[in-house]
């Protein structure tokens, strides 16, 4: 299932400048690992050595917060939009 994956301009850095990808998976967790294997910097980014996401990393399906969904098992559908938006101080 291709999911379309948005990376802040915070982690674009780390993901060789880019700003969307497309990978494959059936839940965020799967899309995730796949980000993982192609950009390896984004790991310590995202995640808890754990593989929890860091608590100031929010993941959106489709406009919805996992958090209030499966969390990383939040299945994700073929032609999905996945968002990672990083906490950002200041307001």
């Amino acid at each position: 299932m291709a999911v379309t994956v948005k990376i802040p301009t915070q982690l674009r850095a780390a993901a060789e400048g880019t700003s969307e990808t497309q990978l494959d998976g059936a839940t965020v967790q799967e899309v995730l690992n796949g980000l993982y294997e192609r950009y390896g910097e984004l790991r310590e980014r995202i995640s808890d050595e754990d593989g929890s996401l860091r608590r100031f990393v929010n993941v959106y399906v489709s406009g919805e917060d996992i958090r209030f969904l499966d969390g990383l098992q939040t299945p994700v559908s073929d032609g999905a939009e996945l968002t990672i938006l990083p906490a950002v101080a200041g307001g």
